[in-house]
């Protein structure tokens, strides 16, 4: 089952070096990482997604990382409310004829033509995993090219 953890750090040299490293020595996948300052450029905000089999294995996780000295803080969002959101960048072949039917896809998960150039578009879109999901079953009958992810981010409700 995926998991997904907050860690407030110092925004210091070799913190997340640490931090993976911490996650790789018990053979823990990261499937999911995102990282940026805070209000307060000493400190920065992570998100990260784990696998993990059962409870015991992520209070393991949870304790490890809350040793970590410029650890601030962990926040376990699996029993907590949350609003989560990811950024995807997509390039999908584009031509006039199709416009219609990528704009009705787009319509349906809030996404937006931002560029394009030949026969390529560059598609934006936000929403929770689940809704990017479905837009890129959507797009994928148009011809995903290339494809950009941001990671899970999250923020308590």
């Amino acid at each position: 089952m995926k998991h997904t953890i907050s860690v407030l750090v110092e925004n210091k040299f070799g913190v997340l070096a640490r931090i993976a490293g911490l996650f790789s020595a018990r053979g823990y996948n990261i499937a999911s990482l995102a990282v940026s300052e805070t209000l307060d450029p000493n400190t920065s905000y992570m998100t990260i997604v784990v696998e993990a089999k059962d409870e015991n294995v992520l209070e393991q996780i949870n304790k490890q990382l809350n040793k970590l000295i410029d650890v601030i803080t962990v926040t376990d969002f699996t029993k907590k409310e949350y609003v989560d959101r990811e950024l995807v960048l997509a390039k999908i072949k584009y031509s006039p004829k199709d416009k219609p039917k990528i704009e009705a896809v787009l319509d349906k998960f809030v996404g937006k033509i931002i560029a394009r150039k030949d026969n390529t578009a560059i598609i934006e879109a936000v929403g929770n995993q689940q809704q990017i999901k479905l837009l890129l079953e959507g797009l994928n009958k148009f011809g995903i090219k290339e494809l950009v992810r941001t990671g899970k981010l999250v923020i308590s409700s």
